[in-house]
């Protein structure tokens, strides 16, 4: 393993650990070397995922916090939770809701207005915590999760969309804002098979995937992958990128 992929000594907190992108973020950057912090929700969850992060990394260091990513009080403790196991040098916002689909004239505004608090409000919240906590003074990485739905308008999930294309828009501010000493950079994933998914697949899997040059769908170790690059030494020159990690679905015109 070279210097520009091993994480060994640092301390990452993955939002929304609990299954899907998330674990696998968690599982790749222990299997890089880095303590980790998961949260989300469920504390039996978060239990059996952590074990599986063990199982998968043995002698893995991992720690869990269960809570609502909309609570400030939540988000603080698994801040302070991440710097008592090592420190916070890598933030992972990858939780993420969305119950809002189709026509936005007939969108629910409770609905909406949750949609952003958990997807893009909660992220600067998680932000502004670990930049307190010690990363202004130490530096770090963070990375958050959007979508290729914040790049290019679906019609489908159109409020989720506008979440992350602005969440997209919070990350090149946050990078312009928190440079040199932190980088600032969001993944634009497809459709990655996790369950969180599984309304945009409910036609097939084959013809999910039939519009993909790649010619299937992501996997949450595709996007782990990804995190673990941004976060490593080898992107020290990038911050305020969006890297669309979509088996080249936006290359092709479409959505």
């Amino acid at each position: 393993m070279t210097s520009s992929t091993d994480l060994t000594g640092r301390s990452a907190l993955v939002t929304g650990g609990s299954r899907g992108i998330g674990l696998a973020v968690a599982t790749e950057l222990a299997a890089r070397g880095s303590a980790v912090v998961i949260t989300g929700r469920k504390a039996d969850a978060l239990a059996e995922s952590a074990d599986a992060i063990r199982a998968a990394v043995p002698g893995a260091a991992v720690a869990v916090v269960a809570g609502n990513t909309g609570d400030p009080a939540h988000r603080a403790d698994a801040v302070a939770a991440a710097v008592a196991h090592g420190g916070i040098d890598i933030l992972v916002n990858n939780t993420g809701i969305n119950p809002v689909f189709g026509d936005l004239m007939q969108a629910d505004l409770d609905g909406f207005r949750k949609l952003l608090d958990t997807n893009v409000v909660a992220a600067l919240g998680y932000i502004q915590e670990a930049h307190k906590a010690g990363m202004a003074a130490s530096g770090g990485a963070v990375v958050n999760i959007a979508s290729v739905a914040g790049l290019r308008s679906t019609g489908v999930i159109a409020a989720y969309g506008a979440s992350k294309a602005a969440l997209i828009r919070l990350t090149e501010e946050l990078a312009w804002q928190l440079g040199p000493s932190i980088r600032v950079n969001a993944i634009a994933p497809g459709i990655v098979k996790t369950r969180f998914a599984a309304a945009l697949v409910a036609g097939g899997e084959d013809a999910a995937a039939a519009p993909y040059p790649m010619k299937r769908l992501g996997t949450p170790e595709d996007i782990a992958q990804a995190v673990a690059f941004l976060v490593g030494d080898g992107a020290a020159w990038i911050t305020g990128e969006t890297l669309r990690v979509d088996g080249g679905l936006l290359a092709t015109g479409g959505m």
